[in-house]
């Protein structure tokens, strides 16, 4: 499945060598090759606020620490702490959540994130733009993923968002309708236990880049909480 040209290991398959199946553990149903995440709304620094995911052996896979409760600028880590990718936002008038997604880190990155940002001329791997329901005709879209930024059609999106991020019940669907992600509220075999929305599963399908995945829970996060 090609997801973005610029980025390869967007659209890589998810067909793990067996260095990578350290990475990602995969849970096997046929011919089919799942990556389940725990993810934990809290950061390992203890003056941040941000996530923490971790595979299901229980291994760091991906971390963000952010200074502010709504910065401008998010990153995305892997367990030692370089930077995946990096979401920037981008309103429009004021009226619209929009957000940029960029390889690596960008701007002036300090180490509190909370300073004014740099234009920067590197070129967004892709825009992820808040549905607001009023203008919208299918009130379960909650977000559309566009290769450029100009983007706006719904038809032109490369994947939507449907569900309820807030209640950590939505779906990732590519532009034939394919889930190729979902967010679900992590269950326990213990009766009256409930993890609430702090602590929820982010369910990767074959062809989908887990990390990718985990940069659009970050947007979704930042666009309705």
């Amino acid at each position: 499945m090609k997801v973005f040209p610029r980025f390869k290991f967007l659209s890589r398959a998810v067909v793990h060598e067996e260095d990578e199946t350290k990475k990602y553990p995969i849970v096997t149903e046929g011919n089919l090759c799942t990556s389940l995440l725990t993810v934990w709304k809290k950061s390992l620094v203890i003056s941040c606020k941000g996530f923490t995911v971790i595979d299901s052996y229980g291994n760091l896979v991906y971390r963000v620490d952010n200074y502010s409760l709504h910065p401008h600028e998010v990153v995305l880590m892997d367990a030692s702490g370089n930077s995946l990718l990096t979401m920037r936002r981008h309103r429009k008038l004021g009226l619209v959540d929009n957000w940029c997604v960029y390889e690596g880190e960008i701007g002036n990155q300090g180490t509190k994130r909370t300073s004014k940002l740099v234009r920067t001329k590197q070129s967004p791997l892709c825009c992820v733009k808040k549905i607001v329901n009023i203008l919208n005709g299918n009130h379960n879209v909650q977000a559309c993923v566009y290769r450029a930024a100009s983007d706006s059609d719904k038809r032109h999106a490369a994947f939507t968002v449907e569900g309820s991020y807030a209640q950590r019940t939505c779906k990732v669907l590519d532009q034939y309708k394919k889930v190729v992600a979902e967010i679900k509220r992590k269950e326990t075999n213990t009766k009256d236990v409930s993890f609430g929305v702090e602590v929820f599963q982010l369910i990767v399908y074959p062809g989908f880049d887990p990390g990718f995945a985990m940069a659009l829970v970050l947007v979704l996060d930042q666009m309705f909480t």
